[in-house]
């Protein structure tokens, strides 16, 4: 690319210091329309996860690090990841092999969706209030748990829990098995290969929650190249986005206990949750967002309907 007055990189490679640097960068996300949301919904926050982990600096590195002079080989560095992230659309977590989560860092990969999840904001306290009275030997359970990180999070948050992770995909199962020994959860926290909850240890389970594939086909189609780039099973949800949500409800009341409560993620299909599922009594639990996306099932309902009683 030859480079001129309106090369967004003549700045990024001129950059004297990482605040310059990180001030191009932010314009050259701009210029290129690179699609946010898998770490960061801001191009100025993305491209300062870049910077930071490239330099080998803390994520909470001091704003004064911005000062800092840049060396040749530092510069050249981060123009190479900076150019995979924006001419080939690689996701900034599969160029640096992590993904913070409820300030928790997981190993991510192409295997796996970069986890992102309203559920970071309810454990433990939102769920613990959903749940009955504390009980030793507790169990949970996490269906389709991509990297493992929202069982490992469960596991930090209720540490009188025993915790369950399953997903249909070997590879994803890989990486969570990888998150499973950084985090030395070995002695509480097990995965398991399972088509929903086909395959999963015997219950009864006091939680059972669930971030599942929740777009519509169509959607996933249309996707930006940073999303298509992960596993499209982590996104799929069929042709209206419910075929794993309406399995996950189906099977659920034979693994919950008696108190237990099922929480699914549904991303935008409140709606259509409320339309097909409404004498479940859903319960939509509040994000900082507003957009209240996360539905609370209780044990009792799932039964009830089961048996034909609703």
């Amino acid at each position: 690319m030859t480079r001129g007055a309106g090369d967004p990189w003549v700045a990024v490679a001129r950059a004297g210091t990482a605040g310059d640097w990180l001030r191009a960068a932010e314009r050259a996300y701009l210029h290129f329309g690179a699609a946010l949301g898998q770490i960061a919904a801001e191009a100025h926050d993305e491209a300062l996860y870049l910077l930071l982990h490239g330099l080998r600096l803390p994520l909470n590195a001091p704003a004064s690090v911005l000062a800092r002079p840049l060396t040749n080989v530092e510069r050249q560095g981060l123009e190479r990841v900076l150019r995979r992230r924006l001419l080939e659309r690689v996701p900034a977590a599969y160029l640096t092999r992590e993904a913070w989560l409820g300030g928790h860092r997981f190993h991510v990969d192409e295997r796996v969706i970069i986890p992102r999840s309203y559920f970071v904001e309810m454990i433990p306290a939102l769920l613990a209030e959903l749940l009955p009275v504390p009980r030793p030997g507790r169990r949970m359970l996490d269906v389709c748990t991509g990297s493992g990180c929202l069982a490992l999070l469960l596991a930090h948050g209720f540490p009188d829990a025993e915790v369950v992770g399953c997903d249909l995909s070997p590879a994803a199962l890989e990486v969570a098995a990888i998150n499973l020994r950084a985090h030395r959860l070995e002695a509480r926290v097990s995965f398991c290969r399972s088509d929903v909850l086909t395959s999963v240890p015997p219950g009864p389970y006091d939680l059972i929650l669930s971030n599942p594939p929740y777009e519509p086909s169509a959607h996933v189609d249309r996707q930006a190249p940073e999303f298509a780039a992960e596993p499209r099973l982590a996104h799929d949800g069929g042709a209206d986005g419910l075929r794993v949500i309406r399995a996950l409800i189906r099977q659920a009341a034979s693994h919950l206990a008696a108190e237990g409560v099922l929480v699914i993620e549904v991303g935008g299909l409140r709606r259509a949750v409320e339309r097909e599922f409404g004498s479940l009594a859903p319960r939509w639990l509040e994000t900082a967002d507003g957009s209240n996306c996360v539905v609370a099932l209780q044990a009792e309902r799932l039964r009830r309907a089961a048996a034909g009683r609703d």
